[in-house]
């Protein structure tokens, strides 16, 4: 019995085949012989203006950030080095001088 590729999807070890298409009986994900290596997809992380970030670039804050939790604020023209992009609500992950490690969105900064 020859071994059935696993679900991109949901990684289920159960599938099965159906003619010419893999079904993974978990998720009803279907897919056909040519499809079943997963492309890997790059996420594109911008920031206000449109150019195109990446992990170790340096980027300036273009507005007043209040700081939940707390009464500072990040203030317009603070530079962020070194960012680090992950995903979920806030794109960016990094460390900010005198107020410590903080999650940002892409769209309140520049790449500097």
């Amino acid at each position: 019995m020859s071994q059935l590729p696993a679900c991109p999807q949901c990684g289920s070890e159960y599938t099965y085949q159906d003619g010419a298409m893999f079904v993974c009986p978990e998720c009803a994900h279907e897919w056909n012989e040519q499809s079943a290596a997963p492309a890997e997809e790059q996420r594109v992380v911008r920031d206000a203006v449109g150019n195109t970030l990446q992990d170790g670039d340096s980027v300036t804050v273009i507005k007043d950030l209040k700081v939940k939790g707390s009464s500072l604020v990040v203030k317009v023209g603070t530079k962020v080095k070194n960012i680090r992009l992950v995903d979920g609500d806030h794109d960016i992950d990094c460390k900010i001088d005198g107020i410590g490690a903080m999650g940002l969105k892409s769209e309140f900064v520049k790449k500097a």
